[in-house]
């Protein structure tokens, strides 16, 4: 497994305590590869409680983010974001591993 671990911005940060603060028995996103989308891959996102015995777990700034390790192979070295623009907003997943991706911004191939 590779020892890159994924970073959350300071606006992902905050986004996700906002949204883990107004959910009482809730305490972390959870991010997750699937197999699947349009372009072989997609994000999956999830409120969670905690995390499980193998999760890899990144803080930063009151938020907590969990990716199981099959996921990690997937998004080692990437950074979420949280956009908020005209489009609307969005969690969004800047992967160097990601050859191609999909205009939804969440399916992508490796």
């Amino acid at each position: 497994m590779s020892t890159e671990t994924v970073t959350l911005s300071e606006a992902a940060a905050k986004r996700i305590a906002q949204i883990v603060a107004s959910e009482a028995d809730k305490s972390a996103l959870r991010v997750t590869v699937e197999g699947g989308g349009c372009s072989g891959f997609s994000y999956k996102f999830d409120l969670d409680k905690g995390p499980q015995s193998d999760d890899i777990v990144v803080s930063r700034d009151g938020a907590t983010l969990l990716i199981d390790p099959m996921s990690l192979v997937y998004m080692a070295g990437s950074e979420i974001d949280f956009v908020d623009n005209l489009l609307g907003q969005s969690f969004q997943i800047n992967n160097p591993n990601a050859v191609a991706s999909c205009g939804c911004g969440t399916s992508f191939s490796v």
